[in-house]
């Protein structure tokens, strides 16, 4: 049964609600997601690589913190990865998470739906707990963006430097090698880390490139010449 399908049917089809979206603090508390104590070996202030934003960043962060204390990050990234390819699979799926009127019933069923896509991966149930937690605060909508973020602070954990060249056609694999291998040698990227790249097409930029290096943008498009060109030209008529 596809997620879609068996989270459709745990949809209610009652008049809608208004959902009740918690406060939460800076730093959500991971106490909820992993069960078992940390090992004596790991250290009980675990620090994550980098800083994450928004509501998903710091859900990822403390499921980070959580799964670093019970030395069970590798197992944990491996199932977000399984729950981002459900997300990629089922376009339908982001809207079913967001509707307003799934009573705790829905929300339990769903979960379990997820968690049957994980397979044996969750250690300690860190993520199925982690799921509980995102059910009981209504945040299930934030799920796609959790799984993102946290994949980030893997990388950087790993050492690596997301690299995403947008171009408004498909480049040579040649060239994009010749891209990185320059980017590589910059002062862009620290000594010791390794690009993770990623060529996205947009056809709206004209021509030319976007190189986005972590969290710093190079805009070198033809649309961004002609957006400063048209400004030019109004501030001087």
């Amino acid at each position: 049964m596809s997620s879609t399908r068996a989270a459709f049917q745990v949809v209610r089809a009652a008049a809608p609600r208004a959902s009740f979206a918690p406060r939460i603090t800076s730093t959500v508390s991971a106490r909820n997601y992993a069960q078992a104590a940390p090992a004596p070996s790991q250290p009980q202030d675990v620090k994550p690589p980098i800083a994450v934003y928004g509501i998903d960043g710091t859900y990822a962060t403390a499921l980070y913190t959580a799964a670093a204390k019970t030395s069970a990050l590798d197992s944990t990234s491996r199932a977000l990865s399984a729950l981002a390819d459900v997300f990629k699979k089922d376009p339908k799926l982001p809207s079913i998470l967001h509707a307003p009127t799934l009573t705790v019933s829905d929300k339990s069923k769903i979960v379990q739906e997820l968690h049957k896509h994980i397979g044996g991966t969750d250690k300690g149930d860190t993520v199925k707990n982690f799921l509980d937690t995102l059910a009981e605060n209504n945040r299930l909508g934030i799920l796609e963006g959790v799984c993102e973020k946290f994949g980030v602070l893997m990388g950087a954990s790993r050492g690596e430097v997301d690299l995403t060249i947008t171009s408004a056609s498909q480049l040579d694999n040649k060239y994009v090698k010749q891209l990185e291998g320059t980017i590589s040698r910059s002062a862009y990227v620290g000594p010791g880390k390794k690009l993770k790249v990623k060529n996205k097409v947009n056809p709206d930029i004209m021509g030319g490139l976007i190189v986005e290096i972590g969290d710093q943008t190079i805009d070198k498009s033809v649309s961004s010449k002609v957006a400063k060109m048209n400004k030019m030209l109004t501030d001087t008529l």
